[in-house]
């Protein structure tokens, strides 16, 4: 990372801000297309950072030192729960640096798609003394998108290539065609069964998370119903193989 552009800076959120921009824009391709760029928004735009030229497609960056954090701080919660109601968030870019080195050490993506209204925490508002008093920020829960979704750019300081990161993107976009009321649904039967750790595992394996359901959804008094329906999903969307008799087996 070229640490001469901020060198005239003193804030380090500022000094982090425009080094890792400036390494996105000059290194990252778009994955949903073939273009070999994206572009860096003007700064007004609400959540987004960069978008394609090509295929619209936009992006949020979010850099880091910390690449075990459970929770990504964001913006205002009430665009965001917007946003995710309409399907049109921001793919999201997240960048884990190494601050002794200035070098990129983890990039991952998570597709727009992958965002549902459990993956958006509520911040408390700020105090009446705070310059914006009143304000609700939110979070973006990671331990709510499952694995399937987090898209590997850079691991360990090794970027994959263009054709493995949109192969991998491609691999999922599947989800993308399930209507918005549904995807929630979808994505935290496909987060349950992850969880559970097992190549091949059963429906009582699932119904153990039947609390977790219910609380996403207090309104459903079919929540088991609604687990096999969801799972038939992700066994025709190529997730899945039902075995028979209530097994199945992950096939990613």
């Amino acid at each position: 990372m070229d640490l001469q552009i901020a060198a005239a800076y003193k804030s380090n959120a500022q000094r982090v801000r425009v080094i890792s921009e400036a390494w996105v824009g000059e290194n990252l391709y778009c994955p949903c297309c073939p273009s070999e760029t994206i572009e860096k928004c003007r700064n007004n735009r609400e959540a987004v950072d960069y978008t394609c030229n090509s295929c619209d497609s936009t992006f949020q960056l979010k850099s880091s030192q910390s690449h075990s954090a459970t929770r990504i701080v964001d913006g205002a919660f009430a665009a965001m729960m917007r946003a995710v109601d309409k399907g049109a968030a921001p793919n999201l870019l997240l960048l884990y640096y190494d601050p002794s080195r200035w070098e990129v050490v983890n990039l991952t993506l998570i597709p727009n798609f992958a965002f549902t209204k459990s993956c958006i925490e509520k911040r408390p508002a700020l105090s009446v003394n705070a310059r914006r008093a009143g304000w609700i920020g939110c979070n973006i829960l990671l331990c709510n998108i499952p694995p399937d979704v987090r898209i590997p750019w850079v691991e360990n300081g090794v970027a994959a290539s263009p054709r493995e990161v949109r192969a991998r993107f491609r691999s999922v976009s599947s989800l993308a065609t399930i209507a918005l009321t549904e995807r929630g649904w979808t994505l935290h039967t496909l987060k349950v069964v992850r969880s559970i750790g097992k190549q091949e595992f059963s429906l009582a394996d699932v119904y153990a998370h039947v609390p977790e359901f219910q609380v996403l959804h207090p309104h459903n008094r079919h929540i088991r119903d609604k687990i096999r329906q969801q799972l038939q999903i992700l066994r025709d969307l190529g997730f899945l193989q039902f075995l028979g008799h209530g097994a199945y087996r992950t096939l990613r």
